[in-house]
């Protein structure tokens, strides 16, 4: 009784957050994606994992392929708005908004838009993968849960060339990128090309964590004891029985907008 009881409490307030934070049918998606966009750049710093007014986080404007949404270069992370987030294309033309496209975020982001046909890029340089891509070997290990979840699902940088200055260089990283979610930049950082800002934030997330469980794992100087593919294949296999089928990645994404309401608001305006 005190079981059911407790079900119809967590499904009442399960169902009053999900009411709360749903996106109006009506919402612009320009405007949605302006918005979401402006809370994952704060939400990079409030987990920091940004460096200032450096790297980038594209997205295709709605109803688009050929043009992006990015914060203009010079703003720093924490002053993201939703009305400052600049329109340019491969050209690197600012096509709505005041300010310019960083080079290396044209070079990079654009062909890679562009090749894959994915709607969100993300690129950084947390400390955590990072340290993990300045090893000789910067395989992430599917040690546990959560990176066992990635396991099959990187590819891998392995010739880090300097800073990115020609379209070229988002050309190869879309080809070596493939049917992959991610790309570990080895000296440099990761990728993260995926169709939504929700996920793609998620994943930013989840793999500076586990970039950080490795990196602490070895430092006590043991072998890793790497997960079976036959459990591998069953984390990474969608449960039928999963009641949030589908809702993890808006709702985690609705939660850290909750917290940006309390901690950093402003990134709606």
């Amino acid at each position: 009784m005190t079981i059911g009881g407790d079900d119809v409490y967590l499904s009442m307030n399960y169902h009053c957050l999900m009411s709360m934070h749903a996106v109006d049918s009506n919402t612009d998606p320009v405007m949605q994606a302006r918005v979401d966009l402006a809370a994952a750049l704060r939400l990079a710093v409030y987990h920091e994992l940004e460096e200032g007014i450096d790297n980038h986080f594209t997205v295709s404007v709605p109803g688009y392929d050929d043009r992006y949404l990015v914060l203009p270069f010079g703003l720093h992370w924490s002053e993201a708005r939703a009305s400052d987030l600049i329109i340019f294309n491969e050209a690197g033309e600012s096509l709505d908004g005041s300010g310019m496209v960083e080079l290396s975020a044209q070079c990079i982001h654009a062909p890679i838009h562009r090749i894959t046909g994915k709607r969100v890029v993300f690129h950084t340089h947390q400390n955590w993968a990072l340290a993990l891509n300045m090893l000789e070997d910067n395989r992430l290990i599917p040690a546990c849960q959560t990176s066992a979840f990635f396991d099959g699902r990187i590819a891998y940088d392995d010739h880090y060339a300097g800073t990115a200055d020609t379209l070229q260089e988002g050309e190869r990283l879309a080809t070596l990128m493939g049917d992959k979610e991610v790309v570990f930049l080895r000296n440099h950082g990761l990728l993260v090309a995926v169709d939504s800002i929700a996920r793609a934030y998620r994943m930013l997330y989840l793999l500076e964590r586990v970039c950080r469980a490795q990196i602490r794992a070895m430092s006590t100087g043991q072998r890793l004891l790497p997960i079976s593919q036959a459990v591998i294949r069953q984390v990474q296999t969608p449960d039928e029985n999963d009641r949030h089928k589908g809702q993890r990645d808006h709702l985690y994404f609705a939660a850290m907008k909750r917290l940006l309401d309390r901690a950093l608001p402003g990134y709606a305006d």
